[in-house]
Parts: C-alpha cells; structure tokens; sequence
C-alpha cells in the first residue's frame, strides 16, 4: 500500500521531519507585482545604519539566480493531463503524473521547443544531442521518489541576456551570463493546516513541464537582480512560452547571495534565498542580506555566515534560516532509462530561429532609434502587447513621438482606473492613428481629442463617425472667431480695462470664455493671434 494517496482530503500526519521546510506563513502576504519597477532598498532603514553605508563600500556582492519557468503548453511534459491554475486539488493527475508502477513518461515535443525558443532567445549554445536523467531526492510531493531532469548535457549552455536599468536607478546597460538552460518537470505542492500538525498533498503541478534557468553569478546589487528576473519575464511573455506570472508561480527565482572584500577574486560563502514573491521583494530580500553579511565580516563573525537557506519575510522586512546545508546534495544522478535522448537537426533548430520575434533587446534599441527618450522606450516594450499596439499605431503612418505619449499618457491611466490591459480597451491603434493625424492637421483641437479618445476607449467607435455625430470641427475661419473674440470683449469690460492696466494674466480669461462660446472648437493659435491684437489695441 503507498505510504499516502492523492486525493482532496489526503494529508500526511505526525511526518514533522519531513514537511517543516514548507511551512512559510509569509508566503500569503505578498502578491507578486510585476508591473512596479523593483524599489532601491535603502539600508538606512536597518538600526546599524550609518555602519552599514560605511562597511558596505568596503565589500562587494556576488549574485547569481536559478529561475524556474513554468512552460505554457496544454498538456504536462510526460502525460496527457492538462495544467490549469487553481483546479481543485487531485483533479488533474494519472497514473504516469503520479509516479504509479508501470506507467511510463512520453515526452511532449512542445517541451523542446520552448526549450529551443528560449535557448536561442538567450544566445546560447545548443545541444543537438541531449538526453533526460534522473534526480533522486525525497519528498513528500513527489511521488515517484525522483526528478526528470537534465544534469550533464543540457538542452542550451553558455549564453547571456542584455537589459537596460530604469533611470531611476541609475540607468545603463547591463549584460549578465546564462550558465544554462534545461528542461525538468515539476514536483506537486503541499497544502499545510492551519495547526500545521500536517500538511495535503496535491498532485495537480506534479509533471508539469519547467526550464531551468541558471545565471552566471555577474550581479552586484539586488537592483541588478529583479532587473535581470523582471527581463526573463519580459523575454518569455514575448516568446510565448509562459505566462511568467509569479503570484501563480510560473516563475520562481532562487536567488545566491555572497560578499567578499572588494579587490578579492574567491567567493565568499554562498546564501540562498527562497519565498521571493515578487521583484520588488527580491531587490529588498537581497539588499538585506548583503548588509546581514558584511556587518557579520565587519564585527569579525564571519564564521557565522554559513551556507544555508534562507526566507524572506515580507511583514519583518528580514530573511531567517529555513534550513542549513551541511554538505552538497548527493542527487544520484543517471540516465533516464524510459526516455530515449533528444537529438535535433539543424534545419529544425534553424526554422525555431526564424520564427523568433522581436525580442525586448531588439526592440528597445529600435525604439531608440526611432528618436525616443530611454523612459519612453522602456515604457512601450516592457509589455508586448502595448509595444505591438504602439508599432500597429506608427504602422498607420501616426508620428512617432505623439503615438508615445498619448499611449503612456492618457490611454495607460484610462487603463490603470479601470484595471484593464490594453487588449481589453475598446480603442484600435487605426482610430488612434487617425485622432491623432486629425489633432495634427488641425480638424480637431486637443482638447477636444481628448474627449474623443476617452469615448473611443470606453464605448469604442471611429473618430470620423464621433467628429461628424457631435459637431466637433475645429473652427479655423479666422473671421467667424473675430466675431467671438469682439462679442467677449463687449460682455466684459471691467476685465479689458484691468488687462490694459496691467492684470495681463486675465488672457486666460478671455481665451478660455472664447472656448467656451465656441463649444471647443476655435482653433486656439488662431484665436490666441486675435485676441492679443485686440486686447492690445489702442483703445
């Protein structure tokens, strides 16, 4: 009989020693949020302050990350089960899924070309002959006592990503090195009680496919950090190979930390961190650290920085001890006896390239290109689907600069008020094109763009057809505004007379009066030029 089964109610009683490293309470406290930049941490806000500022310029931060990515295809890498989040417990599991004698995995070839995508998108070197192996470890999730996973032949080696850090920190352009990229499948998740006297299994995310993603160890900071993960977002939202959303866990960043004094080339002892929800977190958990361990190096406690893993608590802004490591982890690798290995053609490998898309480094620098200030190109490609609706935007011929900012401006807070993406708002970069080459050519004021555009993104529409329904042509006839300009002079007297005395701010008066009797629509350099000739004149 198996030591446990798999369904709802399944949970495993008086096996402390085997699920206490699980049981993060602050795991549901933070939710991940990806759209804010990660906040530079100050460590003024740790009690040593001032020490730590001083100890910290002495010492430098050795950062590498191992990030998980949990691949979007409709089936698991060894099965025919289907993923979706937030199923109810065990109601997405078969024999090969969960570990039962005799049933054997079949790979699912979508798996390697996500692999691939990623690999090539990463510039990596890849393996055109690779093979599956064995992990062996114990835990309660997984079932089947070990890991499909690959050790010594990884699908893609030896790459990098380029990115640029947000002005706000600094700014630049950043090159990190990718170690390698290989494919595994995922282990199931343990639901704890409340009580934590015993934990449930669930099997749903067991042989759900995963990349591996691992770094080289080249980031200083933790800014450097969750701009590096925040990239990997971007690059395989762009991809498509995953939905990349970390409060769901499709992806998972451990991050290793060290410190050694400045000027010194061997590594100090390494910490990992774990229960890092989001970016913003992860700039903190690490920055926190860093300081952990340099005041420990200051004070001559070195020998208490040991290799360990650690958690971040959100709500005491700390990482503590989860577990200490004693040695390396003899995982016992081989070979995977029920998977043949996995060899490629070149012309396979060769038609994945070709069907890459821009990716966020090709079209950051194109943006640039483009004349683009840095915030605006960082803006318009963090998100695909905003960077696809600005190019289908210029494509209809909008200018460049323009596109930029009614897209950052008005249609991005339109979006945030009502928590819409841009996929869901009723406007189409054809209309947005066409408003603003009627704002340009002078058909219509801004003004009254504006409230064209708000119409358009809530209720949808054409530009023409809304111009044409409400009367809103910009009047342009320098005569037909004289007249308004003559007749708003006539009805305030007692504001012409103090303009002539002086109070020359009272313009705004008249011009916003002579707006208002146009309904919006006097073109306001011509009536701005008529105004001032009048108000001017001699009297």
């Amino acid at each position: 009989m198996l030591p446990f089964c798999y369904h709802t109610t399944t949970a495993l009683f008086r096996r402390k020693n085997r699920i206490l490293f699980c049981t993060m309470k602050s795991t549901q406290a933070q939710s991940a949020t990806q759209e804010k930049p990660p906040a530079q941490i100050k460590v003024s806000s740790h009690p040593n302050a001032r020490a730590i500022d001083k100890i910290s310029k002495d010492y430098e931060a050795v950062i590498g990350i191992e990030t998980h990515v949990q691949l979007s295809t409709l089936t698991k890498a060894f099965c025919s089960c289907p993923y979706n989040y937030g199923s109810p417990p065990n109601t997405s599991v078969c024999p090969v899924c969960m570990g039962l004698p005799g049933a054997l995995p079949v790979l699912n070839s979508k798996v390697i070309e996500c692999a691939l995508k990623v690999g090539l998108a990463l510039n990596c070197k890849l393996s055109l002959n690779s093979k599956f192996d064995r992990k062996q470890y114990f835990y309660p999730d997984l079932p089947k006592g070990y890991q499909i996973s690959q050790f010594d032949i990884p699908i893609a080696t030896g790459g990098y990503i380029d990115l640029d850090l947000p002005l706000e920190y600094g700014g630049g352009h950043r090159k990190f090195g990718i170690t390698r990229v290989h494919m595994e499948e995922d282990a199931g998740k343990l639901l704890h009680s409340e009580s934590g006297s015993y934990s449930q299994v669930d099997l749903n995310r067991a042989g759900v496919p995963l990349l591996e993603i691992v770094s080289e160890p080249d980031m200083r900071t933790g800014i450097e950090a969750a701009e590096y993960a925040a990239e990997l977002q971007r690059l395989v939202r762009y991809l498509g190979v995953s939905n990349g959303n970390m409060q769901e866990g499709s992806l998972r960043c451990d991050v290793n930390v060290s410190i050694r004094p400045i000027g010194q080339l061997e590594f100090g002892t390494k910490v990992e961190i774990k229960n890092l929800n989001s970016f913003s977190s992860m700039g903190r958990a690490i920055d926190f650290e860093i300081a952990r361990q340099a005041l420990l190096l200051s004070q001559g406690r070195g020998d208490e920085i040991v290799q360990e893993t650690r958690l971040w608590e959100e709500g005491g802004q700390k990482t503590v001890t989860m577990r200490k490591k004693e040695g390396l982890a003899d995982y016992r690798y081989f070979p995977e006896p029920d998977l043949p290995g996995v060899s490629l053609t070149q012309e396979f490998v060769d038609s994945i390239h070709t069907s890459l898309p821009e990716l966020p480094e090709m079209k950051r620098r194109r943006y640039e290109q483009m004349g683009l200030s840095m915030q605006d190109v960082l803006f318009l490609a963090n998100d695909i689907n905003v960077a696809d609706f600005f190019d289908a935007t210029i494509a209809k011929g909008s200018d460049v600069k323009l596109a930029a900012n009614w897209i950052m401006g008005d249609i991005a807070a339109y979006m945030k008020n009502e928590k819409l993406t841009i996929n869901e708002i009723k406007i189409t970069p054809q209309e947005l094109s066409e408003l603003i080459g009627s704002i340009k050519s002078g058909t219509i004021s801004g003004k009254i763009g504006k409230e064209i555009l708000f119409e358009l993104l809530a209720k949808g529409g054409t530009v023409k057809g809304i111009i044409k329904e409400k009367d809103l042509v910009q009047i342009v006839d320098p005569a037909e505004i004289e007249k308004m300009v003559d007749t708003v002079l006539s009805e305030n007297p007692k504001q012409l007379e103090q303009y002539r005395g002086g109070k020359t701010k009272l313009q705004g008066f008249f011009a916003g009066q002579i707006m208002k009797m146009s309904k919006g629509k006097a073109n306001p350099g011509i009536l701005n030029k008529i105004l001032l000739e009048k108000l001017n004149a001699k009297s």
